[in-house]
């Protein structure tokens, strides 16, 4: 659904870099791996949360 405020593995917060990482990697059509660096995030279990996330937000809410 909601892109996770923090990494499962190690607590780190990423939620609030995830609307730049979807505008940038979906609209300006960047490599993201070159965004995730860009972005600050080293670790692979921190760049896993972003690069594994599915928006599911405007499939799921006619349900509601």
């Amino acid at each position: 659904m909601m892109v996770p405020v923090r990494c499962f593995t190690c607590g780190k917060v990423v939620g609030d870099r995830w609307e730049e990482f979807k505008r940038r990697v979906e609209t300006e059509g960047e490599d993201p791996e070159e965004v995730l660096d860009d972005l600050g995030l080293e670790r692979h279990c921190c760049r896993r949360m972003l690069v594994s996330h599915k928006d599911l937000v405007d499939i799921v809410s006619p349900y509601q």
